[in-house]
């Protein structure tokens, strides 16, 4: 199993292959590939490679799902014994990503490898 630590929006995320996450909206169309080259940090069979600050010829390459919208969010804010109250609510602009596959140093690593192997695996024992 690999997995990578990407930066994307000001944050960094963990993704594997085969899954899906949300992050700050993109300026992509749904079903559209994306290849994000800020990553930082990749795990895989034979070992790790860590960035200084991103690692070398590592891409992670994804698909945009979709565009939605995150929970609600509601501000309070008080004064006491001043009679003064504000409520507002916020939503957050998400992108969906499906994460295809992870590649570095010319190995890549993709959902649909990592389930031949397990099922290898299973099949042995």
């Amino acid at each position: 199993m690999a997995y990578a630590i990407i930066e994307t929006g000001g944050k960094q995320l963990r993704v594997e292959p085969g899954r899906f996450y949300d992050v700050d909206r993109l300026p992509i169309e749904a079903d559209e590939q994306l290849t994000i080259d800020r990553v930082l940090f990749v795990a895989y069979d034979d070992g790790v490679s860590i960035g200084q600050p991103v690692v070398e010829n590592a891409t992670v390459a994804a698909t945009v799902m979709s565009h939605l919208r995150g929970r609600k969010v509601i501000v309070y804010k008080m004064r006491p014994k001043k009679k003064t109250r504000k409520k507002q609510g916020h939503r957050q602009e998400l992108t969906r990503l499906m994460i295809d596959s992870i590649s570095v140093n010319g190995q890549t690593f993709s959902a649909e490898a990592a389930e031949a192997t397990a099922d290898s695996d299973e099949s042995e024992e």
